[in-house]
């Protein structure tokens, strides 16, 4: 009896072989997509100015949630993940935006007034409209509005006014960010779907920090993240969302 593979039997070795190549390279190519953070600055159609030495830039309360990733795609908040989240945001922003010689004023909820306690909240709200407006009409390719032209012209209004006669601040910093992490049961499907070549997204961050003038409510500065790698469960990493989220701020 021959060595030789009788005609229409299998390969095995072979096949294995072949199989375990092709997993290979779309984990590769899933680790190559997952190594990706993009950011994107806007600001007015005129290069917007350093604020002098001497404006004080209110840093806003960071609007911040953590989720986790389920299998079904499902998004589950995790209060634990976006407390830590807030704390290293925090720490983060105190340091890098006070490492710019920035006139610095943190945010303190008004004491037994919460009129206007409600109107801070809003205005927070607010920020997270228009800046998913921003997203929507002008980082995106296809729902720019005519209207615009093309240019940068986003405001919060003259609603923002409230929080320079209550701080006595020339500029306000937002910063709004999202995050999730793919379950056990999630990653197992992501790889499984990845043997069969589909494709299936994980756990991402994505957020946005705006600059504005308090005495027209106009951004005048805009910073958009997207990453699939930064953890802001993490001191270190949430820096270094920090810092990819503030490049090029005019600070």
């Amino acid at each position: 009896m021959s060595g030789g593979v009788a005609p229409g039997a299998v390969d095995v070795p072979s096949a294995w072989t072949c199989w375990a190549r092709r997993v290979a390279h779309l984990l590769l190519i899933l680790i190559a997509l997952a190594a990706c953070t993009r950011t994107h600055d806007y600001g007015p159609t005129t290069v917007a100015a350093r604020p002098a030495e001497t404006a004080r830039i209110l840093l806003m309360p960071p609007d911040i949630e953590l989720y986790l990733l389920t299998a079904s795609g499902l998004v589950e908040p995790r209060a634990d993940w976006t407390a830590a989240a807030k704390d290293h945001v925090g720490s983060a922003l105190d340091d890098l935006i006070g490492a710019r010689d920035a006139n610095l004023i943190a945010y303190q909820p008004p004491q037994g007034d919460l009129e206007r306690e409600r109107q801070h909240t809003q205005l927070v709200k607010l920020h997270e409209a228009v800046g998913n407006s921003i997203l929507l009409h002008q980082h995106s390719g296809f729902a720019q509005l005519p209207g615009k032209k093309g240019q940068f012209d986003w405001t919060l209004g003259t609603e923002a006014a409230a929080l320079q006669r209550d701080f006595g601040a020339d500029y306000a910093l937002f910063v709004f960010l999202r995050d999730s992490y793919s379950s056990a049961g999630r990653t197992a499907m992501i790889i499984g779907m990845a043997v069969l070549g589909i494709g299936m997204p994980g756990g991402q961050q994505q957020g946005f920090a705006s600059l504005v003038d308090l005495k027209t409510g106009d951004i005048v500065w805009f910073n958009v993240l997207f990453s699939e790698t930064l953890d802001l469960r993490e001191r270190e990493p949430a820096r270094k969302s920090i810092e990819t989220l503030l490049e090029g701020i005019p600070l």
